[in-house]
């Protein structure tokens, strides 16, 4: 492929995916509205059927009922559970390319239904994960150009994000900052134009409406930026408030004695019984996102109980199975907590305080940020949307210190820590992950001596002269691995007399290092420290049966194979 066809290639291959993404997002935004509206989630539907009981039995009925249907989808998906962005995220760092099209079909209907249902969960999750699968699906049709599929998850999650924020910027930095991690030269010119094909599809084909309106506003007060450094880490706290809560409900549901699709439907009554006190809560919280950002639309207390409930439900959502992410929870909690410490300031400012508006962004991003790991992302939705340059600033202040504070205490982000939970922390770079989901397997080695546990010390001593090898391995009649036998335990042998006619299992030692089939080479380097012989047994361990050798060199070959694909992905070489 030529550097024309290639360039040209690239460009169209984004351009479809961006298409196809942003399509998938406008139709699932306008496929949660209408559900909100028929099964009176949505402020204005409720207004408009009036008080009553029945009001009440459907707005504990549909979250319960909703939450059955979504609990027994997941019995249908090989994980058990939904798919979110880090599993986009993993399939990335991986160097895969690849997500599960079944799986991640279920995890958009169950969002769709979550959502729809009044969940307390957010849209943007799920927005991502269609994205980047349409990228992983595109991508993985042979084309003669290397990782299209890393390529493709990145043009698809830009291009959700374009899409769903009016934002272009906002989400080709989040492609690269918290999905790819890295600015890769062969990724950026297709992102670039799926991120603009998104935020074309979005603002000047469907017209969307932008996530909220900001009045022109300007600083007030110097001392503000004090605000906005307390903003930033207190924020941060509450980001880690809530991840925990998270996590601490997905632990506490597993030991419920209830059957697995139960869970959500639990969890959807909860809230539903929450929602005849504050029926606020249910849903997206659009309309309560909006209000956070007007002066005087609630009051202190108002905010506080507003905040605590979002939390609290959103992470038992989330924990006891509804499919839905954490992105627009955080935005809502965030923009609270921004308007309640405006409301705050107002004690020492009087009236030289800025707008409300200012400190719920503020709040928005400073939770937001470390919740999904994109500071430079949040800076740029909110610079975006409002084309406000003190907003932004004031903005970043808050963000550089949230994000100091959560990569302190908990972590990179929440989808880190979720990745962390099944085995893969990306903390030790992208090396560590791919290596870590190559198999061994694909090193194993038959070149090797192989004998019966009844043959004799002979048989191994002519077999490792023959074929000029120093270590021989004996197997039982199934094939188990039994021990091995050197040419020193030979020689040994040979000093002290006729011994060579023992059955080879009376002198076969067990070694030291013995590694099994599920081994990756990333745990098969570090075993190797201390290590000094020919080769080293690789075992089934579900039969204990001898699957073959693996040497010292092809480890090394598959670490500097793993490193070069890195380099060539990331520099464009190949």
């Amino acid at each position: 492929m030529n550097l024309f066809t290639r360039l040209t290639f690239l460009a169209v291959f984004a351009a479809v995916t961006g298409a196809l993404a942003s399509l998938a997002a406008i139709g699932f935004i306008s496929l949660v509205g209408y559900l909100n509206n028929l099964l009176l989630i949505s402020s204005r539907s409720r207004l408009m059927f009036g008080d009553g009981i029945l009001l009440s039995v459907v707005t504990v009925a549909v979250p319960a009922l909703g939450g059955l249907f979504v609990g027994l989808l997941w019995t249908q998906v090989k994980e058990q559970r939904p798919l979110g962005p880090a599993d986009a995220i993993l399939s990335a760092q991986t160097m895969s390319g690849k997500l599960p099209v079944k799986s991640t079909l279920l995890a958009s209907i169950g969002s769709v239904v979550s959502l729809g249902c009044g969940a307390s969960v957010g849209q943007y999750g799920p927005l991502v994960l269609m994205g980047s699968a349409i990228g992983s699906l595109l991508g993985s049709h042979k084309t003669g150009a290397k990782n299209m599929g890393v390529v493709g998850i990145g043009c698809g999650a830009a291009a959700a994000i374009a899409t769903a924020f009016n934002a272009p910027i906002a989400g080709l930095v989040f492609a690269h900052e918290v999905i790819l991690r890295h600015y890769s030269i062969r990724a950026f010119a297709p992102v670039t134009v799926a991120a603009t094909v998104g935020y074309v599809m979005a603002n000047f084909v469907f017209h969307q409406q932008p996530l909220f309106h900001i009045n022109p506003v300007a600083l007030q007060h110097p001392l503000e930026y004090l605000g906005f450094v307390v903003i930033g880490v207190t924020g941060a706290l509450i980001a880690i408030a809530f991840m925990n809560a998270v996590l601490f409900s997905a632990k506490t549901a597993t030991k419920l004695p209830i059957p697995a699709y139960c869970r959500p439907m639990l969890a959807g009554a909860i809230l539903g019984l929450v929602a005849l006190w504050q029926p606020e809560i249910l849903g997206i919280g659009s309309e309560l996102l909006r209000f956070s950002t007007i002066e005087g639309a609630f009051v202190s207390y108002e905010l506080t109980i507003l905040i605590t409930l979002k939390i609290l439900l959103t992470a038992l959502c989330i924990g006891f199975g509804f499919a839905g992410g954490v992105f627009s929870p955080a935005l809502l909690i965030g923009a609270m907590f921004g308007a309640f410490f405006g409301g705050v300031l107002d004690l020492f400012l009087d009236a030289s305080r800025s707008a409300i508006s200012l400190y719920a962004v503020c709040g928005m991003v400073a939770v937001t940020s470390p919740v999904i790991g994109a500071p430079l992302t949040t800076i740029l939705i909110v610079f975006e949307l409002t084309r406000n340059y003190d907003l932004a600033l004031a903005c970043m202040v808050s963000v550089v210190f949230a994000n100091l504070v959560g990569y302190r205490l908990f972590g990179r982000s929440l989808f880190d820590v979720q990745l962390a939970a099944r085995g893969t922390d990306l903390s030790m770079g992208r090396d560590k992950a791919i290596l870590d989901h190559i198999s061994l397997t694909q090193y194993v080695s038959q070149t090797y001596s192989r004998l019966n546990a009844k043959d004799t010390v002979q048989a191994v001593m002519n077999e490792l002269v023959a074929s000029d090898r120093t270590e021989a391995y004996i197997v039982g009649e199934n094939g188990e691995y039994i021990g091995t036998i050197t040419s020193i335990d030979i020689i040994k042998l040979t000093h002290l007399g006729s011994l060579q006619n023992l059955p080879a299992s009376d002198v076969a030692r067990h070694e030291a290092l013995v590694m099994d089939t599920n081994t990756s080479i990333w745990q098969a380097m570090h075993q190797l420290e201390g290590f000094s012989g020919e080769s080293i047994p690789v075992i089934d361990r579900a039969n204990y049966k001898l699957a073959g050798v693996v040497y010292e060199a092809a480890l090394v070959k598959a670490y500097l194979d793993a490193e070069q694909s890195v380099r060539e992905e990331e520099h464009a070489t190949s």
